[in-house]
């Protein structure tokens, strides 16, 4: 059976190690936004994630970050990053989550490699002569969070949006009260819990990110972070954009536009077809946005 993780209600119950918890780890979760692309194509962040090098000088550019983490995932990045010395290097990330534990793996290699994190979109040039730029609204979500942590200096503009939840079985997120759980459930839950645990303490993160995923259940809209809770939860380490990009007139970053109006939730689907990539513990959207996880 595959398992879509997803953190519950209270912290106290994950520091008893009771598995009432809700469940998170490894999978996928996918936000659809109002400016999805013309035509009914799926936006980048609902597909597995690509990297790219965005080159702006000779000697300046970033790593762009789309997608959802899936179990192939970290080897990607590995196959991406073979021929590049990304030591020090900024990601700028534009996701909605996705495996739990691969999202472990990945950003401890992050931070191995010591590189900065952001939120952004990347725009490349369409015209001979424009430069690349990094649009600030921008989406990091759920596992996304934990990406950002991996960071060494980490920046959120002000226009992205940071969302939190919890996490659920998968193949009961349709109606988590109504649903039952064993024991191996429960096992699955209280260890990967343990490992999101010590990572967010390794990282830097402080229990309050935690706290607050703990607190928003699967039939719940995402909580997004306020920039006072960006900082209690040790996410944003610097305002200064020039910490994480190039100066400014090396790298263009695009004016800041407003905050789109709240999304419709038919748009927040969640692709069946990633089903096969996920690792057997996965993030999970509300109940109505997401698609049941067939058994293995």
């Amino acid at each position: 059976m595959r398992v879509r993780l997803l953190l519950s209600h209270e912290l106290r119950w994950m520091l008893l190690g009771v598995a009432a918890l809700g469940l998170v780890v490894g999978g996928a979760i996918t936000v659809m936004s109002n400016t999805a692309r013309a035509g009914g194509a799926l936006e980048e962040r609902k597909l597995p994630m690509r990297f790219g090098w965005v080159a702006c000088e000779p000697n300046c550019g970033w790593v762009s970050a789309v997608g959802i983490v899936t179990g192939d995932t970290p080897k990607d990045f590995e196959d991406f990053a073979r021929d590049r010395d990304l030591t020090g290097a900024t990601l700028v990330l534009d996701s909605s989550g996705g495996s739990v534990n691969d999202a472990i793996t990945l950003g401890r290699r992050f931070r191995g490699l010591k590189m900065r994190t952001t939120v952004g979109m990347t725009q490349r040039p369409s015209r001979a002569g424009d430069r690349p730029r990094v649009v600030p609204e921008a989406y990091c979500e759920s596992m996304c969070v934990f990406l950002l942590l991996a960071g060494t200096t980490r920046y959120v503009p002000d226009t992205a949006h940071v969302r939190v939840h919890q996490i659920w079985m998968g193949d009961r997120a349709d109606d988590a009260k109504a649903a039952s759980y064993t024991a191996q459930d429960l096992m699955i839950v209280e260890r990967d819990i343990g490992r999101l645990a010590k990572y967010t303490f390794d990282m830097g993160g402080a229990g309050d990110l935690l706290s607050l995923a703990l607190n928003v259940p699967p039939w719940e809209d995402l909580h997004e972070l306020s920039r006072a809770e960006l900082r209690l939860t040790n996410i944003v380490t610097t305002d200064l954009v020039a910490e994480v990009l190039p100066p400014k007139g090396a790298v263009p970053v695009a004016e800041l536009a407003p905050k789109p109006q709240a999304r419709d939730k038919q748009q927040d689907r969640f692709p069946a077809a990633l089903d096969k990539q996920l690792s057997r513990t996965a993030e999970a959207l509300p109940a109505a946005t997401v698609a049941a996880t067939p058994p293995q």
